[in-house]
């Protein structure tokens, strides 16, 4: 038979989460129930979307193809919804959009995309600048709302944000590691490891401060601002590194898999979220790039 929403739905969480058991807690719902519907899934789709181990589950190549599809059907059926929610006549205009580096090709990219399928009329233009620029341009009433972590925003009193995505810290390791069999890591075990450290808006700065805290500088083998090199150095053995749930992809450009686990310890969150000039009367398209981004969290 064919899949259903709901399995699509189930199968997302459990990618999110990385265990029945989360996803099943996401979603209020049974853990047999997740356990069902990815069986259902895995039956119709005739391949393997996880690979099973006592602390959970680890997505297949092929999984990660699907989750592709998996996303991109749960979008267009939140578009459909959308495209009945508002008067057409009223959806022109100017967009004026600011992103940090970080986010821009994990979170902005599909709100974007939905938010273009729905606005057709538009006109967006988008800056890419660090947060505090950003901050700088939407008190000054040049940008409408910007896509940042808001983690760390500075101006709270003239600024309101909504959180779109809450992202854990975990840590990346080479397939195979000496590390991934252990039962519990913890940050003094990464101490002795060579760091990838990816220097783009607080990660340096959050991952220096973990280690720190043990009162040992990181041993860092090499510092980079693109996400793509640090999986690629992991990946091929040259070190380990502490980022955000929301950039890990199990796989680098060359093809070769990367081990994401938990850290156990206080370690903390990335918020991602819309941010705008409190008190200020937003234009139309600025209304509804909010109301597409609350919307893109609540099919997670």
């Amino acid at each position: 038979m064919a899949f259903t929403l709901k399995q699509l739905r189930y199968f997302v969480a459990v990618c999110e989460h990385g265990t029945v058991s989360g996803a099943a807690h996401s979603l209020s719902i049974s853990q047999s129930a997740v356990t069902e519907a990815i069986k259902e899934l895995e039956s119709d789709l005739g391949v393997r979307l996880f690979e099973r181990h006592p602390r959970g589950l680890n997505i297949t190549h092929k999984g990660h193809q699907f989750l592709r599809h998996a996303n991109s059907i749960l979008a267009d059926v939140s578009d459909a919804r959308n495209a009945f929610q508002s008067d057409e006549s009223t959806r022109s205009g100017e967009l004026h959009l600011g992103v940090t580096s970080l986010v821009a090709g994990y979170v902005l990219s599909d709100i974007l995309a939905r938010y273009r399928r729905a606005n057709p009329a538009v006109n967006v233009s988008a800056i890419e600048d660090n947060g505090e620029y950003l901050e700088h341009l939407l008190i000054g009433g040049e940008l409408d709302v910007a896509v940042t972590i808001i983690s760390n925003l500075r101006d709270r009193m003239a600024l309101q944000a909504e959180i779109v995505e809450v992202s854990p810290y975990r840590l990346w390791l080479p397939l195979g590691h000496r590390l991934s069999g252990l039962e519990s890591i913890s940050l003094g075990d990464v101490l002795s490891e060579p760091i990838i450290m990816l220097t783009v808006e607080e990660i340096e700065e959050a991952t220096v401060k973990l280690l720190g805290a043990f009162g040992a500088r990181p041993n860092v083998a090499f510092r980079t601002r693109s996400v793509e090199a640090v999986r690629s150095l992991v990946a091929t053995g040259a070190g380990v590194a502490l980022l955000p749930d929301l950039v890990y992809r199990p796989w680098s450009l060359e093809g070769d898999r990367i081990d994401s686990r938990d850290v156990s310890g206080a370690l903390p969150v990335v918020q991602v979220g819309i941010v705008w000039r409190k008190g200020s009367a937003l234009p139309r398209p600025a209304r509804d790039f909010i109301a597409i981004a609350q919307a893109k969290r609540m099919t997670k």
